[in-house]
């Protein structure tokens, strides 16, 4: 793939001012040759003149094609054809056939703006360009999605929460979607020319349906076209620039119709149209109130008055779309996430039609633990892992890397990345890294910057003390925890969950009240005897309880659990720890953490304080070097301080690689299909995830505090950004900025350099800490787009997977799988407010079985957050918004999916944690730092709640009414703290104490409040679906839910009725004719795709006028294959391969397939 021409993802090897001037020669070539005018400065002028003839002569050959529409603007147009051939009033409005089309990545982005000028403006859009890149301010920063998703009336089911339109309104309105008004056609890349281009732009996407399966089946990809009005290209460049660019739509190499192995078979289209809200509904053919129906009147689909807008004036969407695979969306708004969030919605529709996959709204990381192995590495047994050698490495790798005489390797695409052997000392000290080769040691510089990778996938890395002078060697595992957190609500971490917690951790001195007296404390605890601490029946939990502290049969994290209360200790001694200050604990962690063996017991001459002004100060030494702690915060108190809580001296945060950030496709399989798989879990089937993105549209909040987010003030300080609703910045203005020492300077040196160097040049700047002013005020939705991390900085990537293929053995050519292993959702409370019921019932993670998830699922209540306005229903998996089908669908899928997999579904807090205790997003970066250090065993709920790590919650009476907070499933307790997070935390029960794991103990009334708010939301959400008729399309676990949620019972049984549960389970699943009939469902579905391929194919391969092109597509051969897929996808085989899958849901189609 070319990524230049996909995402704009040079080599940077060109100048750049170069570049500018071949593209817009480039622009001015398809201007002139689309009958336009080209921009009329420059160097280019002569060289069109040049070119004049040949390029009339080329407009000359086009106007023989009149009427020509490219492959997938066919395949649209044939649609449109047959679904509005009833209501035409003539001819069906037809697609543009004379656009400038974008077939490379930065067309849109030069177009957007005048090739003379740094700004445009207009009535939807000001536009300016930048010394980091390009800012685009819409009219209004922000949107409601209340209300403006409409669907027109026949083909699929209309949700009962979308807006039903007739089929002549939306002819009318796609006519005058295609004919803009003059304005709107106006390309600022000439505006301000005596003579200006005017025309259609458009572009060609691919985005992903279904990942790839390794050894089973290829990526499968749906093609939309988007056509906008040239004054709104920016859309496109934004839309591009998330996706990547499919290339020019008119050339055979890129017809998705003849790419049988990756084509999903659907195909979408979006027009911008801004002006259809000036439309009255009179005029759309919509009926007066009085010969109305009941919905038509209920949605607003009829008029009083014959000037009344359609839609009250306000933006919408309105799609159109049937069981044939087209779907297609007018869009009456400019909003850039509007079209984000349309390529979303197309997507889950194919994906529904398609089968296997499902489109989920989810963030994600593999999670990788990390050790600090102090200043020498290879004394212990980590490094000696039976079964894995330096010579088999090289056996079985050695293409990776170029083999150095010494006995090591060095990464072929990355140099940085070392290989070495299994069997070494690193001693950070001296410096080096040695083994032995042939009985002779050989020895290389141990080097910051460098990743040295063992054999058995181990990596190790020399990095600096972010918080003190020191250096350490810091060792990553091979494996890590693909964390998946679908169907999280706004607000709720779901990009928090990929986020390093390394820039949380805050770095102060370790401080001691008074040394003398604390020594003796501490060794009090070290004398200590600790072989009768348990209660009788729990001595099991310590191999060899009297081993004394400071044993080296003792780890650091096995002192810290003698050290934190239990429910497995007597009372006695938890009475004695609970009197042992936070601060000698920590004391205590910290000499262990250091502790040698060679001290002995002289520990206590190793550490002093200074003297300040002749009395002993506080700041704890070892030597001559002054320890610093490491800190998180975990929360606020009632009055917003920071709860701080120290981290155990050798933590050091997981290493995370960032999976998913919002639009995910993913496809369950059976674990034995594939080459491969992590061994994190071991689920029957798994789930294997693809990001969709490229680029994430990402809002920046904490950006708006100098230096506090430093990955935005790096990726903002870039040349080439994509940004919306901040401030432009020059002159006057930016010279304060500058001049204002104080705050100037706590920002990062990439924010600095940025700011200054557009100050001392002139040129126009976004500040990562100014958002644009909104009626005097900051607004609220400041957004760019961030390159994905793994393509910003492939390294990390790369070494992830060569450590996960070393330690499975996994041949080069065969693809590493990294399957989902942990399902963590999120959820976002509030306290109670004016007008807002209280949603914060839920302690920090909790684990709920089938039916209470899906209850949740289903209704997807969330609270207020930053990201709405107010609080509520999201809509099944928090896709409600988005969803073109009925949501019984999504539903279905995605309840076999939790099925057939196994997965537990556990989530986790953000927001509050009870009414009086906020959090914001501490928990969300917090639990994946958990996660990735328990064992698939561990992980487990039945152990977790056989052995007391999570309690159920019961249902309870209250003044006279019974509270139903069963619904809230399973909480994490005392147990899981003790058991888990000593890891982490010196004194773990003090981040997660009683009022926490208990929210009811903040207060009863707000508890009882919640739960009743979310069993009313659900009961109302599910009574929606009994009404408008979309529970006939739940399958029969689902319906038997939504009769529970709306009424208590289904045939008289309530959610906790062992044959409600067994609907649930897996073996009656599989069991089940609804489940055979969604494989069956998927095989016809296969069987015409299939068919439709070969047709296509064959019908290219017999054209006369193309056979140059199918010999260089290869055609035969791809006819070929496509025939032999046909009768693999017919056959008895195919069906049973089919086993361990979702399928595919039948929608209520059967009838018609």
């Amino acid at each position: 793939m070319d990524m230049n021409q996909f995402l704009g993802l040079s080599d940077r090897s060109e100048n750049p001012r170069e570049a500018r001037e071949r593209l817009q020669l480039y622009i001015n070539l398809k201007l002139s040759s689309s009958g336009q005018p080209a921009c009329a400065a420059g160097s280019d002028s002569s060289f069109l003149q040049v070119a004049d003839n040949l390029l009339k002569s080329y407009r000359e050959k086009s106007r023989l094609l009149n009427g020509y529409l490219c492959p997938p603007d066919l395949r649209i147009q044939t649609f449109l054809d047959d679904y509005l051939k009833d209501v035409a009033e003539g001819a069906v409005p037809r697609l543009p056939e004379n656009t400038l089309i974008l077939d490379r990545h930065g067309v849109a982005r030069e177009l957007s703006l005048p090739a003379r000028q740094d700004e445009f403006k207009n009535d939807y859009v000001s536009s300016y360009r930048i010394r980091n890149g390009v800012l685009h301010n819409p009219t209004s920063d922000r949107r409601t999605t209340k209300g403006s998703f409409h669907i027109a009336e026949e083909g699929l089911p209309i949700p009962g929460d979308k807006k039903a339109v007739p089929k002549l309104a939306f002819a009318r309105l796609l006519r005058a979607a295609l004919n803009p008004p003059e304005h709107l056609l106006r390309l600022p890349f000439t505006a301000g020319q005596q003579q200006e281009a005017k025309m259609f732009v458009s572009l060609l996407l691919r985005p992903v349906v279904c990942p790839e399966i390794p050894g089973v089946d290829t990526e499968k990809n749906m093609e939309i076209r988007f056509f906008a009005p040239g004054s709104l290209v920016s859309n496109l460049d934004f839309v591009e620039s998330i996706f990547g660019n499919g290339g020019n739509p008119v050339l055979a190499s890129n017809d998705a119709g003849l790419d049988a192995d990756h084509w999903s078979g659907h195909s979408g289209c979006v027009i911008l149209a801004p002006h259809l809200v000036q439309l009255t509904k009179k005029e759309l053919g919509l009926p007066h109130r009085d010969q109305a129906t009941p919905r038509q009147v209920a949605d607003g689909m009829c008029w009083s008055k014959e000037d009344e807008c359609y839609n009250d004036g306000a933006a919408f969407k309105i799609t159109a779309r049937d069981e044939r695979g087209v779907i297609i969306t007018l869009l009456a708004d400019n909003y850039y996430g509007y079209c984000k969030k349309e390529v979303k919605t197309q997507l889950s529709y194919a994906a529904n039609l398609f089968g296997l996959a499902e489109e989920e709204h989810a963030g994600g990381a593999l999670a990788f633990p990390r050790h600090n192995h102090g200043e020498e590495f290879g004394v212990d047994s980590i490094t000696r892992v039976a079964g894995y050698s330096y010579d088999e490495m090289v056996k079985h790798y050695g293409e990776l890397m170029h083999l150095q005489p010494q006995g090591y390797g060095i990464d072929r695409l990355h140099p940085e990345v070392i290989y070495v052997p299994q069997d070494l000392r690193m001693d950070l000290p001296s410096q080096t890294v040695s083994w032995l080769k042939n009985g002779k040691r050989q020895a290389i510089k141990l080097q910051p910057g460098k990743i040295y990778v063992q054999p058995n996938g181990y990596k190790v890395e020399m990095q600096k003390h972010p918080g003190a002078p020191s250096w350490r060697l810091v060792g990553t595992d091979p494996e890590g925890t693909f964390c998946h957190k679908p169907c999280t609500v706004s607000g709720g971490g779901k990009s928090e969950i990929s986020k390093s917690m390394s820039d949380a951790v805050i770095y102060a001195p370790l401080f001691v009240s008074d040394l003398e007296q604390d020594m003796d404390q501490v060794e009090r605890i070290f004398e200590r005897d600790y072989a009768n601490r348990f209660k009788p029946g729990f001595e099991m939990e310590d191999r060899q309880p009297s081993r004394k502290l400071l044993s080296a049969e003792r780890s650091l994290g096995s002192v810290i659990k003698v050290l934190t209360p239990s429910p497995s200790y007597t009372t006695e001694f938890n009475t004695w720890l609970e009197g042992v200050p936070d601060r000698i604990l920590a004391l205590a962690f910290v000499i262990k953490r250091m502790y040698h063996p060679s001290w002995g017991k002289n520990w206590r001459k190793l550490l002093s304080v200074d003297f300040v002004n002749g009395q002993p100060g506080h700041e704890l030494k070892l030597g001559e070097r002054k320890l610093v702690g490491s800190y998180l915060r975990v929360g606020f108190t009632e009055k917003g301080a920071w709860r701080v809580f120290k981290m155990r001296q050798d933590f050091i945060p997981a290493e995370k690689v960032q999976m998913e950030d919002d639009i995910s496709a993913s496809v369950v399989v059976p674990l034995e299909v594939l080459p491969n798989a992590s061994p994190k879990s071991s689920n029957p089937s798994v789930k294997l995830v693809r990001n969709c993105e490229y680029r994430l549209f990402q809002r920046p909040d904490d950006a708006i505090h100098r230096g506090f987010d430093q990955q935005t003030e790096k990726d903002m300080a870039q040349r080439d950004n994509f940004l919306a609703n901040f401030e432009p910045l020059q002159g006057d203005t930016l010279t304060e900025i500058i001049d204002d020492v104080v705050g100037f300077g706590q920002y990062t040196e990439p924010m600095r350099s940025l700011l200054q160097q557009a100050h001392d040049a002139g040129e126009t700047v976004v500040s990562s800490a100014h958002p644009r002013l909104v009626d005097g005020k900051p607004s609220k939705n400041p957004r760019y787009l961030q390159l994905r991390t793994d393509i910003a900085n492939p390294v990390r990537r790369h070494v992830a997977e060569v450590g996960a293929r070393f330690n499975r053995r996994v041949p080069l050519g065969t693809a590493v799988v990294e399957q989902v292993n942990a399902v963590l959702t999120g959820r976002r409370n509030n306290p109670p407010e004016p007008g807002i019921r209280p949603l914060a019932v839920y302690n920090p993670i909790h684990y709920q079985e089938l039916p209470e998830l899906f209850m949740d699922f289903i209704c997807s209540l969330t609270g207020k957050s930053p990201s709405t306005t107010g609080a509520g229903s999201e809509g099944a998996l928090t896709k409600g918004p988005f969803n073109a089908l009925r949501p019984a669908v999504d539903l279905n899928n995605a309840l076999v999916s939790f099925i057939i997999t196994g997965y537990a579904g556990y989530s986790t807090a953000a927001g509050h944690v009870g009414p009086k205790l906020r959090v914001d997003h501490d928990i969300s970066l917090l639990v994946p730092e958990i996660w990735s250090r328990l064992s698939p065993k561990v992980r487990d709920p039945r152990f977790l709640i056989d052995n007391g790590c999570l309690e159920k919650i019961e249902d309870f009476e209250y003044q006279g009414r019974t509270i139903r907070a069963s619904r809230l499933g399973y909480r994490i307790t005392e147990r899981f703290v003790h058991g888990f997070m000593g890891k982490m935390f010196d004194a773990p029960r003090a981040v997660f104490g009683e009022a926490i794991l208990r929210p009811e103990s903040q207060s009863l009334e707000d508890f009882v409040d919640g739960v009743e708010n979310i069993v009313e939301a659900q009961q109302s959400v599910a009574a929606s679906y009994l009404a408008d008729g979309s529970v006939e399309d739940a399958c029969p676990p689902l319906k038997a839910l939504l009769h529970i949620m709306a009424s208590g019972s289904f045939e008289g049984k309530d959610a906790h009725h062992a044959e409600i549960r067994a609907l649930f389970s897996r073996e009656a699943l599989l069991a089940s004719d609804w489940y055979k009939e969604r494989l069956l469902t998927k095989q016809r579905r296969d069987i015409a795709l299939w068919q439709r391929h070969v047709s296509y194919l064959d019908a290219f391969a017999s054209r006369a006028s193309h056979h140059d092109v199918a010999e260089k597509l290869d055609i035969r051969n791809r006819l070929a294959t496509a025939k032999a897929r046909l009768a693999w996808v017919s056959g008895s085989a195919y069906l049973k391969s089919l086993r361990g899958t979702i399928g595919a849901d039948p929608m209520g189609m059967e009838n018609k397939e």
